[in-house]
């Protein structure tokens, strides 16, 4: 996984995340992958706490949040991801002219959400049947914030499920809301804002709004997994 994440085009990445607010890696992970996760969902052990979406006014459908230790697959994913992730984080502080920096490693961003009290996990596994779909939303769950995270698709578009699109919307100011679909295969992950990203503008860096969420799932069911890099309170 450390050579599969190192061998992304990271230029490239960095790019599309300043210019649109997401990143697409095609094939981060194999079908096998997908499957060995989307079998974790029906079984008790691996999670902390179940969600069903409709009780909150988040949608319809439902997922998990994992509790530690993490699947060793997941774990991989998170602390390997971070790293260049953290770098572009870096940046868009300084171009927000936000006081601060994100340490070099996950294990370190970990130790300082669990000294503010941010102690349980985040990492959730998703499912969606037909008619399901999510609320635009943003993943913040603290004070303690790392400003992106990474969904995964883990069934197949239009064999496992048909609808279902992955939706962006970006609020800049004095503007209406641009919203764009990311097209996801399986294995296929996104890279993206969680809640704001920096653009350049004629007077400068400015910040602009970002919400996330699944349109209505048509038929057969749908699994994602969420990886969000802070720890929740």
């Amino acid at each position: 996984m450390r050579d599969r994440i190192h061998s992304l085009d990271w230029p490239a990445i960095r790019r599309d995340l300043d210019q649109q607010g997401n990143a697409l890696l095609p094939h981060l992970l194999t079908p096998e992958e997908c499957l060995e996760l989307t079998a974790l969902y029906p079984r008790k052990e691996p999670f902390r706490a179940r969600v069903i979406m409709a009780r909150h006014g988040f949608g319809q459908g439902e997922y998990q949040y994992f509790a530690y230790p993490l699947p060793t697959l997941l774990q991989q994913l998170r602390t390997e991801l971070y790293p260049p992730l953290a770098a572009i984080a870096n940046d868009w502080n300084e171009c927000l002219q936000i006081a601060g920096s994100f340490p070099a490693t996950h294990q370190a961003l970990l130790q300082r959400c669990h000294d503010a009290g941010q102690q349980r996990p985040t990492p959730l596994l998703l499912q969606y049947t037909a008619g399901d779909y999510n609320c635009l939303h943003q993943d913040l769950y603290g004070e303690q914030v790392f400003p992106l995270q990474v969904a995964i698709l883990l069934s197949r578009p239009g064999e496992d499920f048909s609808g279902g699109e992955f939706v962006l919307t970006e609020q800049r100011p004095r503007m209406q809301s641009r919203p764009q679909v990311v097209p996801l295969k399986q294995g296929d992950a996104v890279i993206l804002a969680v809640s704001q990203r920096p653009a350049h503008g004629s007077r400068g860096f400015y910040r602009v709004n970002m919400r996330h969420g699944v349109s209505r799932v048509n038929a057969g069911q749908r699994h994602t997994l969420g990886i969000i890099f802070h720890d929740a309170s």
